[in-house]
């Protein structure tokens, strides 16, 4: 019997997924636990629409997120710090530091998608990769100044 998946089933078949199952397996205990629905015309004509829609949904998302790469990038961040000789700072600036900027400047970013290796110890520019989205990420340019 075919069955639409609508949840994971471990070692079966995955959300969304039609496979063919046994009739004793689907009857007794696939549909009745609500963790799939018969195959049948009407139920993949939905499932169809789902995937279509999901599909527009994240390119959507996708468009979304390239607009506001190009926004960030269009950004020039200026930090201050207090430093030492050769533009050494005493102390450093973080994720966490380049989020509160950003969020004066009315962009919304998390501090953990902001792909910083080493926090930025000395006066001048970076550039510094955020993760918008699984499919683009933005460079902004941080410039730290002497305080």
């Amino acid at each position: 019997m075919k069955v639409i998946f609508q949840q994971d089933v471990k070692g079966k078949g995955k959300k969304g997924e039609v496979k063919n199952v046994s009739e004793g397996y689907a009857r007794n205990y696939l549909i009745p636990n609500g963790l799939a629905v018969e195959a049948t015309s009407a139920n993949m004509k939905n499932l169809n629409a789902k995937k279509k829609s999901e599909e527009k949904k994240k390119e959507e998302e996708l468009q979304e997120a390239k607009a506001y790469q190009t926004e960030l990038e269009a950004l020039t961040l200026e930090l201050k710090a207090k430093s030492g000789e050769g533009g050494r700072l005493f102390g450093a600036i973080s994720t966490k530091q380049i989020a509160e900027a950003l969020s004066r400047e009315g962009k919304k970013v998390d501090k953990r998608k902001i792909l910083l290796n080493d926090p930025i110890r000395s006066l001048g520019y970076t550039n510094v990769p955020i993760k918008i989205h699984p499919e683009v990420t933005a460079t902004v340019k941080v410039h730290v100044v002497e305080e």
